[in-house]
């Protein structure tokens, strides 16, 4: 029972290092909070798997700093867009498409409609540096030289430049 108690008041002792820790780690004071609720929820459960000759403290902030990987992975899951479109034009449109007005979805109805007409050479190349590929990604992808598509990635922007001049 000894034990027990000196683990509890280890834990209780090392309550204010924890917070300051987990404020580190989220930056948010409620959130902060909930990972200290959540460590020492967990270490209280795992009592029993503590070893004396380890490392308290050490053993206390690795199941924080885990705890805190696991949901920040948990979020970023959740957070993925899954985009069951035909041609995935949702992944192919940029975060801050600006469909929220009427004027931003006219203008990638206008630009989306631009591209239709480019070859496959340059629209595939434009869509994927869009969709946040890099140029020698998308070289990979397509197994060109990475002076070729960054040239018709050049063009193409071009292009539509010339195409949507009069949209502005």
């Amino acid at each position: 029972m000894k034990t027990a108690e000196s683990f509890k008041s280890r834990l209780l002792g090392l309550q204010g290092n924890l917070l300051s820790f987990a404020y580190q780690l989220t930056t948010n004071k409620e959130e902060a909070q909930d990972l200290l609720q959540d460590t020492t929820l967990k270490a209280l459960d795992n009592e029993e798997k503590y070893v004396d000759n380890v490392n308290f403290k050490g053993w206390i902030f690795t199941i924080m700093r885990n705890i805190f990987i696991n949901n920040y992975r948990q979020t970023v899951r959740k957070s993925t867009v899954i985009d069951q479109t035909e041609d995935l034009y949702h992944l192919n449109i940029s975060q801050e498409s600006g469909l929220t007005t009427p004027e931003g979805s006219v203008a990638v109805k206008e630009i989306t409609a631009a591209l239709e007409n480019f070859s496959d050479d340059y629209r595939i190349p434009f869509n994927m540096y869009v969709a946040g590929y890099k140029y020698n990604e998308i070289a990979e992808k397509m197994n060109l030289p990475l002076g070729t598509i960054k040239s018709r990635i050049f063009f193409a922007r071009k292009r539509l430049r010339e195409e949507l001049k009069d949209f502005r």
